[in-house]
């Protein structure tokens, strides 16, 4: 028992003190009442005072306390607290008007009075409340036994009290004197109520119920003091000489005062049966199944060679419990009765007494109630005979037929009976194991726990455990061990074993719990058990061993094979990677499947300290992983050849496993940003470039709302001529806090908000980035509509000049948008036909091209132009070249920067451009910064060109400006821009790097 329970328990020492206290209180009073009477209290006056308005006051008080107590209680009992309290009242009233006679008018008392009648109300409220307080029968015979007991022992009484006393006051009524009836009545009436209160008593006592015994007990006690005193008032020694005052008084005085302590003198709670007292048992932790493994070898040799003596050491030193004596009194207490009732009328007759016709009438009633409660007694023995035959049949049924198998085991161990469904369950005979040791049953790694389970329960109080489970393993009669259940129950010293075969549960569990923890295809540890081992790592016994590094490992190019040989390909791929992982880790390493084509790696430390030596150390084994998983691919017949792209984090102090897996799944997402087919470690920068990046694409959110994006226009010039044939739309952002973002800038901002970027942590996305394509659709949106708005202007004032807008494939098949924005926006701004180019980006090779060419077919019908934008790089640029309806090749700015550098890309180019002429299309060529790509490519047949040559992004009113002069200088050789970057002053100047880095004049 814990110690709290104890103390909840346990009555505490304050109130045992207090009960000590009252009985000593109580005890003291009734001896000074008792040494008091019998030195006659000093005087005749203080002696009729003290006999009469003592015991007057005594039974007030028990009636008080009754009656306080009747009202704190349940229903139950409440009433006979309540007749209790009206007795002991009664008693009170009785002596205050023997007191007012003696003690007030100084008179003899008479007989018959108001005290008699008094005094004669307390025995029927005592015998009623007592009646209450009873434990009732169940049925009929119940009832009609307890009469005849009550009978028995009021009868036997009587016939004592009638040749004692209660015939001669029968003789003095008959002779006839003046007043001598009512008198002899009354003489009679006390005896005879005092019988069947005592009668009640008796048979009661061993009747009463449960609840609250000692204040039942005590209160029984009070009202047997009161009734001998009663008894020896009536006997004709005493009531001739009785005077107020005297000894006998202390009788009734006792007996009040024990009643009115009987509620509160014991505490009200149960005392919990304590635990056999034998040598404590040690309680260490309960082994986990099959944690026999944990112990050493000579504990094991220990258990299984004293198994039955440790499993039941503790039963042999529980002394069997006798049942009390007191069990058996209440069916001898009517007989003893009867007895001695027997024995008074032979006694009479033996010592030849005339007998008397009221004692030969009463013993032949309490003869024949004896008779009646014999044959009731006898019909009940043979009805519960035959009703525990049926029992015995009937549960011998049930464990006969039972699919569990119930063994009963004695203290030695031995199993002393076995039903016969062994037979089915363990595949041996219920005969060959009876008289067997039930510990060699008993898988040895599994005895010891069993031993400890065991001895706990004995030592356990029964009324706190009654039974309890033990799951173990038992020996087949084949000679497997089986996982069985057992509920156990205590058996006179023993144990009752109610055992199952659970052997295909537990399989079931098993499998259950790996499939829960494994990847179904790969059959690798998934996620959540990958994070539980980290966390073991990270907090276990190699807590402080940082050398614990994570691998994320993701397989580049992976989705391609689905897209081009089918997903049971790669399927194939996956199960084959997972199987090389598996190979290639370490005995005490993890590998793991999260989900895709990612998968992990769990490191496990050496415990070097030297952190350069353990990081050359990790590398290496993640380049050799990446290197094994790089091999190709033998799927269906052909080589299909995947990179991988691993990123490495070691477990720094204080880590926990959420943010270690979070660093390398950076490192991971870094190594792929790299280029592929690498192994990065993770770097603290990673984290910082995530958090900037997060925070830029959360202010790109709310930049279209608060206005802070502008339109400008790079013109696009014919090489031929420098006449200016269209502009190029193009956004910048001028944030709040003042800073201008390039559109490589803010483009990579919204791609990261669509979810390009953001790499997924152990748990899910990085917390810093939240993907959102719904803000680069509304930037691309905003985009067509305001260049569109502008160039509608433009046409209004006189320059009808086209308008290039860049857009994706993705956003032009986009159901989300209306199917008819294009056309919507080219009626509602009146734009006319060929004044709108729509320059589409390189598509993901997953986007439909019938639907895409579907779509461009109907935009050309409206008078829109087509570019492909970025020719000559990407996956898909000669398939769109050969199927989609295109106008306008758009160099990429990649083949220009090195046009006049490197002779195999002027080859390159060339080849580009004389494809675009066969085809009969314009050519567009981005980022022609210098005059000497402006001069090789007029010479390789380009036909227009976009850049710094020229001029940079302009807002309106330097594009109009731009217009009105309507060409710009072609020299043959050097020349100087129109409107460059110097012309506008400032610190803005020509790059010769990326079109990323185009200054950007104020808008």
């Amino acid at each position: 028992m814990s110690a709290p329970g104890a103390l909840l328990t346990r009555p505490p020492a304050a109130s045992g003190g207090k009960g000590l206290a009252a009985q000593l209180l109580l005890a003291v009073i009734s001896a000074g009442y008792a040494v008091g009477a019998a030195v006659g209290w000093g005087s005749k006056e203080a002696a009729e005072i003290m006999g009469d308005f003592g015991l007057s006051a005594a039974g007030l008080l028990a009636a008080v306390s009754c009656y306080h107590y009747a009202r704190t209680i349940g229903r139950r009992e409440r009433p006979a607290w309540l007749l209790f309290a009206f007795s002991s009242l009664m008693a009170a009233v009785g002596n205050l008007v023997w007191g007012w006679y003696e003690v007030v008018l100084g008179q003899e008392v008479p007989k018959p009075s108001v005290a008699d009648f008094a005094f004669l109300c307390f025995a029927p409220s005592a015998i009623v409340g007592l009646l209450v307080l009873a434990k009732r029968p169940v049925n009929r015979a119940g009832w009609v036994c307890l009469a005849l007991d009550s009978w028995l022992i009021a009868g036997s009484l009587l016939t004592l009290s009638w040749s004692l006393a209660l015939a001669h006051a029968a003789r003095t009524a008959q002779s006839g004197a003046l007043g001598s009836v009512p008198r002899a009545a009354l003489s009679l009436a006390y005896p005879l109520l005092d019988i069947a209160l005592v009668s009640m008593v008796l048979v009661l006592h061993f009747r009463r119920s449960a609840t609250n015994r000692s204040a039942v007990n005590t209160a029984i006690a009070a009202l047997a003091l009161t009734v001998l005193s009663d008894a020896l008032f009536t006997s004709p020694l005493l009531s001739a000489h009785y005077q107020s005052g005297q000894l006998l008084d202390a009788g009734w005085f006792a007996g009040s005062l024990l009643l009115a302590y009987a509620p509160w003198g014991a505490p009200r709670t149960h005392p919990v049966p304590e635990a056999p007292r034998s040598r404590p048992v040690p309680r260490a932790p309960r082994p986990a199944r099959g944690g026999g493994a944990g112990r050493t070898a000579a504990a094991r040799r220990g258990a299984a060679r004293g198994g039955s003596e440790l499993l039941f050491a503790h039963a042999r030193e529980v002394r069997p419990v006798s049942r009390p004596i007191t069990g058996s009194l209440p069916a001898l207490t009517p007989y003893l009765a009867a007895a001695v009732c027997t024995l008074g009328i032979l006694y009479n007759v033996i010592e030849g007494r005339k007998v008397d016709r009221m004692v030969v009438l009463t013993g032949c009633t309490v003869v024949l109630a004896l008779v009646i409660r014999q044959g009731i007694m006898l019909l009940d023995n043979i009805a519960l005979t035959q009703e525990l035959a049926q029992k015995e049949n009937h549960f011998r049924s049930l464990v006969q037929g039972s699919s569990d198998v119930i063994m009963i085991a004695a203290p030695t161990g031995i199993l002393r009976y076995v039903s016969p469904a062994a037979a089915g369950v363990y595949g041996r005979e219920a005969e060959d194991l009876v008289g067997r040791e039930l510990s060699s049953l008993i898988h040895p790694e599994d005895l010891g726990r069993v031993v400890h389970e065991v001895r706990r329960f004995l030592a356990a109080p029964p009324a706190e455990e009654p039974t309890t489970r033990i799951e173990c393993r038992f020996r087949s009669g084949a000679g497997e061990w089986l996982n069985v259940e057992s509920t156990v129950n205590r058996h006179q010293g023993g144990l009752i074993l109610n055992s199952r075969d659970v052997t295909e549960r537990v399989r079931l569990q098993a499998q259950l719990q790996h499939s829960a923890e494994h990847d179904p295809l790969t059959d690798l540890p998934n996620r959540a058990l990958f994070t539980r081992r980290v966390r073991q790592a990270l907090t276990g016994r190699r807590a402080g061993d940082h050398s614990t590094a994570v691998l994320f490992i993701d397989l580049d190019g992976f989705k391609a094979v689905n897209d081009t040989i089918g997903h049971q390909a790669g399927d194939e791929l996956l199960i084959e990677a997972a199987r090389r992982l598996q190979d290639s880790v370490r005995a005490g390493d993890t590998a793991a499947r999260l989900g895709g084509d990612e998968f992990a790696a769990l490191i496990i430390g050496d415990g070097s300290r030297d952190r350069s030596a353990r990081e050359y150390q990790v590398h290496e084994i993640a380049d050799r992983l990446r290197t094994t998983l790089s091999q190709p691919y033998r799927i269906a017949g052909s080589d299909v050849r995947v990179a991988a792209s691993i990123g490495v984090a070691f477990a720094d102090p204080g880590i926990t496993p959420s943010d270690l897996m979070r660093n390398a799944d950076l490192a991971m997402y870094r190594a792929k940003a790299g280029g592929k087919n690498r192994v990065e470690l993770y770097a603290p920068q990673m984290q910082a470039e995530v958090v900037r990046k997060a925070e830029l694409a959360g202010r790109l959110r709310t930049a279209l709302h608060e206005g802070e994006f502008a339109l400008l226009h790079q013109p696009v010039v014919c090489l031929a001529s420098g006449e200016v044939t269209a502009v190029a739309a193009q956004a910048r952002w001028r944030s709040a806090q003042g800073i201008l973002f390039t559109p490589a800038e803010f483009l990579r901002v919204a791609e990261y908000s669509e979810g390009a970027v953001g790499p997924g942590g152990p748990c899910g996305p990085v917390p810093t980035a939240v993907p959102d394509a719904s803000r680069a659709a509304e930037l691309s949106r905003w985009l067509l509509e305001e260049a569109m708005d502008q160039a509608a202007e433009r046409h209004r004032s006189g320059h009808d000049v086209p308008v290039a807008v860049r857009m994706t494939a993705q956003r032009l098949l986009d159901r989300s948008v209306p199917g008819g924005s294009v056309e919507s926006l080219l009626a509602r701004h009146g734009l006319p036909s060929g004044g709108l180019v729509i320059e589409l980006a390189d598509s993901d090779p997953r986007v439909p091209f019938d639907e895409l060419e579907r779509r461009l077919t109907a935009l050309r019908r409206l008078g829109v132009r087509i570019a492909l934008d970025g020719f000559g790089s990407g996956y898909a640029a000669i398939s769109a070249l050969r199927r989609l309806p295109v106008d306008v090749l758009k160099l990429d700015r990649g083949l220009v920067e090195g046009v006049v550098e490197s002779a195999r890309l002027h080859k390159i180019t060339a080849g580009l451009l004389r494809i675009a002429n066969d085809l009969g299309m314009q050519s567009v060529a981005d980022g022609v910064d210098l005059p000497e790509q402006l001069a090789a490519l007029r010479a390789m047949g380009c036909t227009h060109g976009q850049g710094m040559a020229f001029s940079g992004p302009l807002d309106e009113y330097r594009l109009r400006r731009a217009l009105v002069r309507g060409t710009f200088p072609v020299p043959g050789g050097a020349a100087q821009p129109a409107l460059a970057g110097g012309s506008l002053g400032g610190p803005m100047a020509i790059h010769r790097g990326s079109h990323n880095e185009t200054p950007v004049p104020p808008a």
